[in-house]
């Protein structure tokens, strides 16, 4: 195997499994140390993988600056779209509870909100609120917090004392990163507390994400994949990261 090959063969690797490192590499393709180092180093100025220390991780995998509502608004729309249409089919009868997480997927999710059935909704957003704020068939309850100006997320001690106290039927929540070994990760640990409360508070647990998220780790993990009922996301996830996660018994609906 020429080096050209060896080093893409490496890097499909590395992207398939999420992280690889350097002893396995060397035992996989019957190399030293030393030339998976080389190799690891070819491969990173390349931009096609991270290297670690012991190893590499996709380059996706490492996001240290989170972007804000109005970058993201406009990143993946016509999936985030697709998402927000194919969600319509989760959302319950009228009477029921509906939660709705901060961002940008679920904020698409809230303008489609079924005009014909009377649902009470519980949201962090301020976007969201002020959708749904003067819709008559909503019942809207918005959770009071500080506000982090990066996201429009109401955050904190006050959100999580009132999420303790509620059970919803349905829960749509937005995610950074969702990966088998770190569940669903986010940037922020007072925005991955609010989001671990409300998966607590909910019933069923719906994650609507773009598959730019799948395989994806970021800063703090708050939830196991073990705690998804379903995940709605586009049709560019792959064969291997879907059969992955039916695996863990989640839904998988593809957009």
């Amino acid at each position: 195997m020429y080096a050209e090959e060896r080093q893409q063969a490496i890097a499909s690797l590395v992207i398939s499994q999420g992280r690889a490192s350097v002893a396995e590499l060397a035992e996989t393709y019957d190399v030293t140390t030393e030339t998976v180092r080389r190799d690891l180093a070819v491969l990173d100025r390349a931009g096609l993988v991270r290297r670690v220390h012991g190893g590499a991780v996709p380059v996706r995998a490492l996001r240290l600056v989170e972007p804000g509502v109005g970058e993201r608004e406009n990143t993946r729309a016509e999936h985030k779209d697709a998402i927000a249409a194919a969600a319509i089919e989760f959302f319950p009868l009228s009477g029921a509870s509906v939660l709705l997480d901060a961002g940008t997927t679920t904020s698409r999710i809230a303008a489609a909100l079924p005009s014909d059935r009377e649902l009470n909704v519980v949201t962090n957003s301020v976007p969201i609120a002020a959708r749904l704020a003067g819709m008559p068939s909503v019942s809207l309850q918005l959770l009071g917090g500080r506000v982090r100006g990066l996201t429009q997320a109401a955050v904190g001690e006050q959100v999580l004392r009132v999420l303790d106290t509620l059970r919803v039927d349905i829960a749509f929540i937005g995610t950074n990163g969702i990966s088998l070994r770190h569940g669903l990760s986010t940037p922020d640990s007072d925005e991955a507390a609010v989001k671990r409360a409300m998966i607590a508070s909910a019933n069923y647990v719906v994650v609507a994400a773009d598959s730019s998220k799948v395989g994806r780790e970021d800063f703090v993990s708050f939830a196991p994949l073990s705690s998804i009922d379903a995940l709605i996301t586009d049709s560019e996830l792959s064969n291997a990261y879907r059969k992955q996660l039916t695996e863990q018994g989640i839904e998988v609906v593809v957009a």
